[in-house]
């Protein structure tokens, strides 16, 4: 089934609503803002790469119209890497009024670290205080919205992380997989402490978290011609292609947790939707369990404040 098919069939029209998806020119982003506007919703794809041939902003455009003709898209660049560029977008360049915001964009960290324009790890950089950053720039859209809702986009693999908050840039120590894992640890920790500040100061907001299993994207070409150094390098390559190639499901199938979370009737604030199969690797939406870190207050709160010094 289609997206487009599965969004008609289990979720609400949007007409008349306004949606931003990050990372939405290519894999679950583009996937996410195909269902959204398949929906009726006007939709800003905001990608660092906006023309970039098959996964640039404009082809993903024209993709969703090829698919529905009627739809209201706004393509926008914005590196997320970049704390000043997010400024002036939400400053000047966003939607007076957003309903759904969908932290999407991300990638897997090079084998060898890397940093953002700002300095921090590449990762936790755009994964975290990007989103971090234009979530809290956008708060007075969302506000303007009669019901508008944040879905942080994590991972299954946020059950193996931890933060550390000594070291939150790897610098004195790097691994690519950990830095996946605790970034994505912390989106789902931010989405909940978002939703337990939220209740006093925007109580209509909702803010969740979704995860889509093992989903097939083309994240894994970002590593092609990287050099490996070292059996870690060929074991972590080894273990993605098995994760890819043997227990993922179609990018598409793995987008229906964030549409869900996105769009659904029956959710509420502070859900994690993720697959419904074995070990959350696919499947149907459900509800799904936070880890034991992601409940703890204190740690949220301890990141939220960490965060907050980073972007001031």
């Amino acid at each position: 089934m289609s997206t487009v098919a599965w969004c008609a069939e289990h979720l609400p029209r949007l007409d008349g609503k306004t949606a931003l998806v990050t990372g939405a020119a290519s894999g679950l982003g583009f996937e996410t803002a195909l269902g959204l506007a398949s929906l009726g919703a006007e939709v800003w794809l905001c990608d660092r790469n906006v023309q970039g041939g098959e996964q640039g902003g404009e082809q993903a455009m024209r993709r969703i119209h090829s698919a529905c003709p009627n739809a209201q898209l706004t393509s926008v660049e914005l590196d997320l890497g970049d704390l000043t560029a997010v400024g002036r977008f939400t400053r000047r360049g966003a939607p007076a009024q957003l309903d759904i915001l969908v932290n999407n964009a991300g990638l897997l960290p090079p084998l060898q670290r890397a940093t953002t324009a700002d300095g921090f790890e590449l990762k936790f950089g755009i994964n975290v205080l990007g989103h971090f950053a234009l979530t809290n720039g956008l708060m007075r859209a969302l506000k303007a919205s009669d019901a508008p809702r944040v879905v942080w986009v994590s991972s299954l693999v946020h059950r193996r992380a931890q933060i550390d908050f000594d070291d939150l840039n790897a610098v004195r120590h790097y691994d690519p997989q950990g830095a996946y894992n605790q970034a994505k640890l912390a989106c789902l920790m931010l989405a909940m402490e978002l939703h337990h500040r939220s209740r006093d100061t925007v109580p209509h907001l909702r803010a969740v978290a979704a995860h889509p299993g093992v989903a097939k994207t083309a994240i894994g070409s970002s590593r092609d011609g990287q050099a490996r150094r070292g059996l870690r390098d060929h074991l972590t390559d080894a273990a993605f292609w098995l994760a890819m190639n043997v227990f993922s499901q179609p990018q598409d199938v793995g987008a229906r947790c964030i549409l869900q979370a996105a769009a659904g009737d029956d959710v509420e604030g502070g859900d994690f939707w993720g697959p419904d199969g074995f070990a959350e690797m696919r499947g149907q939406p459900t509800r799904v369990a936070l880890s034991k870190m992601a409940k703890s207050i204190n740690q949220r709160q301890r990141l939220w404040t960490a965060c907050e010094a980073f972007i001031d």
